[in-house]
């Protein structure tokens, strides 16, 4: 037995589901899984999915649907007309950057008198801010245009209007109870808006400014709104898989300078870049020049027409990107012997580790403190805040991530008076507070964590799209499911369970043995499935266990030959196992080394050894500090096993059992077994003794008995089944008495209980 890391959330399928994909898999001629999973998310018409799967620049939406389009763009054509100035007033992030650069691009082909100002993420923040509206105006400024911000800049706006400036907004962040008094508002999620497609990226709303400017989507300028919508997790659906999927066609062309550098310095394939490449090698350098230096950096790379230009910002990025990572480790660690103390603290004060991480360090990075925050919930599975102090002012700004379940938004509403300020969603937010209000924050989060979450929300989650049979997972299918990129957010790639399949091979891969690869044999098809920092799992597999696994189906591509594999993320095997090793010439050696294991992983073991002698060779052999704290290891002969029976996760057979009906007894007085080691050499059968602990082949032909049946007596099970495969009938009724429910099919299952 092994137990998942995760809840592992399947998806309910119903029939009505089933006849919705049948259908799709016709019309489409689409093999069943794909078809199984494009309903599975919602995409259950063969119209909507041929559009999900091919819709193009066709498709896009009319940008004037977008309500304050035509104000926008008759205050845009004015002001050129009448050689008025504009600024572009963006954002810092990688999508406020895009945004820019594709604007920069825009306004320089239609020979536009412009210039863009971004502010300094350290000493300006975010948004709009009045010294930089001072400085536009004194510039001869007429137009502000804003991207990726200035949604509830309502006082920053109204002071622009009062120095004589317009101010034309183009957002998509959620708009406030009271907006600014723009020319133009330009937001999807504005009240009254009639966008049909909500989730457009900063990038994709100044898209659709370009597409409204020129008259046609100008898809030369797709790459940089894709790269914002990628870096800014926006939902690859509706008109986003469109943008996104001619952007990074756009950017397999390698005509922008910029991004063929950065590609290079993120060890990206440009000429199959995939939105994957996108969000974790070339967004984060975008990034980290905003984060660390400043975001003019990356403008600059995004849209300058000469290469060498490119190649100097390009490393300038990648060096930042490298700094970034440099900071974001020091801090962690910090934060993490941070937290590491105050669990001792309340382990000494006889109390539990708080429920919800709270952590401020003076000095910390404003920049990065969001990234520490991920990497601390990623480790712990708590909601996380962390902060940065200013030692003069004792003010504290933060960012706060949280886990499936805890409502952090609501969560901070709950105590709001504690902040200067504060904003965010479920999953992530913002805030800044005085430091001397800190612990106040740690016991008003914890309180709410307690009341809101149940024991099953501090599991981490993984949501596994369908249920896969292996010999689904075909070249051809694989195939077919890369139509379903780009893949990202409310897209993710697809997540499959192939459930109680047989480990015909497992093996260790990299260096020191990091990594898993196992051979998954049923329906006569085998699927290798490989598990990156998994490697742990191979001794605790048993030979021709039985495992359920989650992960990515995926192409293996190797000298010219295609082979499907599966990505696993999580496996579990839910009966006992039976680690046979009775072949051992040095039985002491043997338990020896599975005492090391089970010690190394901190599970509780008992030897029953079939005579006094062994259970006393047994002591001897163990090494006192190997799993002798706090009782996890005891030593036992079957006769001396406490009546009320034992408590222990793994069982070693030291010596063979006298006969199977006290082997079965012995097993079903062990509570929370979930592993035998059968270490002896097993005697040839003298006359009258046939009863005998059955080997790795026979459990493994029943196994199939059972799997295969449709229905099996409820009386006569064992004879039946020892007729069928040959073995002494108390023999396989010994085995039924250690084999699980869950291995037999539906009607078996139904005999046997």
């Amino acid at each position: 037995m092994i137990k998942p890391k995760t809840r592992w959330d399947v998806g309910q399928w119903t029939p009505v589901q089933d006849e919705r994909a049948a259908k799709l898999a016709a019309a489409l001629k689409l093999p069943p899984l794909v078809a199984r999973l494009l309903v599975a998310r919602g995409v259950d018409e063969p119209e909507a999915a041929r559009l999900f799967l091919e819709a193009g620049p066709e498709h896009m939406h009319d940008p004037y649907r977008l309500k304050g389009m035509e104000e926008a763009v008759e205050r845009i054509r004015r002001s050129t007309a009448e050689g008025g100035k504009i600024r572009i007033y963006g954002d810092y992030d990688a999508d406020g950057v895009s945004a820019t650069s594709l604007l920069i691009r825009l306004f320089r082909r239609l020979g536009y008198d412009f210039d863009y100002y971004i502010p300094d993420r350290l000493k300006e923040g975010y948004g709009l801010n009045r010294p930089a509206i001072d400085q536009a105006a004194a510039a001869g400024v007429r137009l502000l245009l804003t991207v990726d911000t200035g949604m509830s800049a309502v006082d920053e706006v109204a002071y622009a209007r009062e120095l004589g400036m317009e101010v034309v907004v183009t957002d998509h962040h959620e708009p406030p109870e009271v907006l600014p008094e723009a020319h133009a508002l330009i937001n999807p999620k504005q009240p009254g808006c009639p966008y049909p497609f909500k989730g457009l990226a900063g990038a994709g709303v100044a898209f659709k400014l370009a597409h409204a400017l020129t008259g046609e989507p100008p898809l030369e300028l797709a790459d940089v709104a894709a790269l914002g919508t990628i870096a800014d997790l926006m939902p690859l659906t509706g008109e986003n898989r469109i943008l996104v999927r001619c952007g990074l066609a756009q950017m397999r062309g390698g005509s922008v300078p910029g991004l063929r550098a950065l590609a290079e310095k993120a060890n990206v394939n440009l000429a199959a870049v995939t939105a994957a490449d996108v969000a974790f090698g070339m967004a984060p350098r975008v990034n980290a020049s905003g984060r660390l230096s400043h975001a003019d950096h990356a403008v600059t790379l995004l849209t300058t027409e000469r290469p060498e230009e490119a190649e100097e910002k390009a490393a300038l990025l990648d060096g930042l990107n490298r700094e970034r990572q440099k900071i974001v480790d020091a801090i962690v660690r910090e934060a993490e012997e941070m937290w590491e103390a105050r669990c001792d603290r309340a382990r000494r004060e006889g109390e539990t580790a708080p429920p919800v991480i709270v952590l401020a360090g003076e000095g910390w990075n404003v920049g990065v403190i969001g990234i520490v925050a991920s990497k601390l919930l990623e480790k712990h599975y708590k909601p996380t805040v962390i902060l940065s102090v200013d030692g003069e002012t004792g003010l504290c700004k933060g960012s706060a991530r949280s886990i499936d379940g805890y409502d952090l938004h609501a969560a901070l509403t709950s105590c709001a008076e504690l902040f200067e300020h504060f904003g965010g969603h479920q999953a992530a937010a913002g805030m800044t507070l005085h430091r001397d209000r800190l612990a106040e924050l740690e016991r008003r989060l914890g309180e709410w964590a307690l009341r809101t979450l149940t024991d099953e929300d501090w599991i981490p989650k993984t949501r596994v799209d369908l249920v896969c049979a292996l010999e689904e997972a075909s070249v051809e299918t694989i195939e077919q499911l890369d139509r379903l990129q780009p893949f990202g957010a409310d897209n993710p790639s697809p997540r499959v369970l192939i459930a109680n399949v047989n480990v015909a091979d497992r093996r260790t891969m990299g260096k020191d043995g990091k990594h898993l690869k196992l051979s998954l044999a049923g329906g006569g098809r085998l699927l290798d499935a490989v598990g990156f920092g998994m490697g742990g799992y191979a001794e605790q597999l048993a030979q021709g266990a039985y495992v359920s696994v989650i992960g990515e189906l995926a192409m293996n591509e190797w000298n010219g030959n295609r082979r499907p594999q599966l990505l696993m993320k999580d496996l579990r095997v839910e009966q006992v196992q039976l680690f046979d090793l009775r072949g051992e010439r040095e039985p002491l050696a043997a338990l020896r080394a599975v005492l090391e294991r089970t010690a190394a992983r901190e599970r509780s073991a008992a030897v029953l050894a079939a005579t006094q002698a062994w259970a006393e060779a047994a002591a001897g052999a163990a090494q006192p500090e190997q799993g002798a704290e706090n009782g996890t290891l005891s030593f036992y002969t079957f006769e001396s096993m406490p009546a009320e029976g034992i408590c222990c996760e793994e069982l070693v057979l030291l010596g063979e059992p006298a006969s199977g009906e006290r082997l079965a007894a012995v097993l079903e007085r062990c509570n929370g077994l979930e592993a035998v080691h059968a270490i002896y050499r097993q005697e040839r059968a003298s006359p009258g003794r046939t009863r005998r602990f059955p080997g790795r082949e026979q459990f493994a032909k029943v196994y199939q008995l059972l799997r295969r049946a449709e229905r099996l007596p409820e009386r006569g099970l064992s004879e039946r089944l020892a007729a069928m495969a040959g073995l002494p009938a108390d023999t396989v009724e010994m085995m039924l008495d250690v084999l699980p429910n869950w291995h037999l099919s539906n009607g078996a299952k139904e005999a046997y209980m």
